[in-house]
């Protein structure tokens, strides 16, 4: 699934690609992408006429900014955007095309299907679901290690379960909790509850710098994951745990297993991350 380092990738690549585009016609070939409205008829009235005017992102999604209103954009597990020219043949699993007013199309691709799409008037955006009830991203004045330890203490479950609820803190998943738990040498079976203020703030610091990294080299590519503009990110080169089982710690040569955690593969380090 693209993280926030991907989705930010994504995000600068379209920008470069689609600005000032006006959309003159929007075909959908799977609705049950679209969520708002439940209308398609009434989804492709709304963007028609249209021009994307920035692209900006909240934790896993992109958010379109139009005249009018904003398309909100959820790639899930394989979602994928690309720039074509009208005529192009279209590839199998596309969903959903963007027509330009100047002969370009801006199609999404998703073989699982479970990307997801709203369209939301200007300005109420961010008090409406999907955005509504995300936390802040790592990168937002509002992630402060005050704020994160205090929604630490009210819980109970496990450190990685909390890193990958997204009303706590949004844009982080399965990889980049997995390099952030390593690098605070924190287990990811401990307790939210009891993690110290220098430790949230430990954990904080590696949230924030590890998906810095990640989106200068363009994300990390697992699996089928590429950018807006066809290319792989790089920071799998920069993984120390994650995907890494049976090989040695960079650290301390111990071998990286494979754990069951909050229903995800997650990968320690047993020597550096004790329980």
């Amino acid at each position: 699934m693209p993280e926030l380092p991907e989705v930010e990738t994504i995000r600068n690549t379209l920008k470069q690609l689609v600005l000032g585009k006006t959309i003159h016609k929007v075909s959908v070939y799977w609705p049950n992408i679209i969520k708002q409205p439940d209308d398609i008829i009434h989804f492709q009235q709304l963007l028609n006429g249209q021009t994307i005017q920035t692209i900006e992102r909240k934790g896993k999604f992109l958010l379109f900014y139009l005249n009018d209103y904003v398309l909100i954009s959820h790639l899930r597990m394989e979602g994928k955007y690309s720039l074509h020219t009208k005529g192009e043949t279209i590839k199998k699993h596309t969903h959903v095309i963007l027509s330009f007013t100047d002969g370009q199309e801006l199609r999404y691709n998703d073989v699982r299907k479970f990307g997801t799409m709203h369209v939301i008037e200007k300005g109420k955006e961010r008090f409406e679901k999907p955005l509504r009830d995300l936390g802040p991203d790592p990168f937002e004045k509002e992630f402060t290690t005050e704020y994160f330890l205090k929604k630490l203490q009210r819980t109970g479950r496990s450190i990685k379960a909390v890193l990958l609820d997204q009303t706590v803190v949004a844009g982080l998943g399965n990889i980049y909790v997995d390099e952030v738990l390593f690098k605070s040498n924190i287990h990811p079976l401990k307790s939210a509850n009891t993690v110290t203020a220098i430790e949230a703030d430990i954990l904080k610091h590696h949230a924030e710098t590890t998906l810095k990294e990640a989106v200068k080299r363009g994300g990390t590519t697992i699996r089928s994951y590429v950018n807006g503009d066809g290319e792989m990110g790089m920071f799998q080169q920069e993984l120390y745990v994650y995907g890494k089982q049976y090989e040695p710690c960079k650290r301390c040569a111990s071998p990286i297993i494979k754990l069951r955690v909050a229903g995800r593969g997650t990968h320690i380090c047993p020597a550096c991350q004790k329980e």
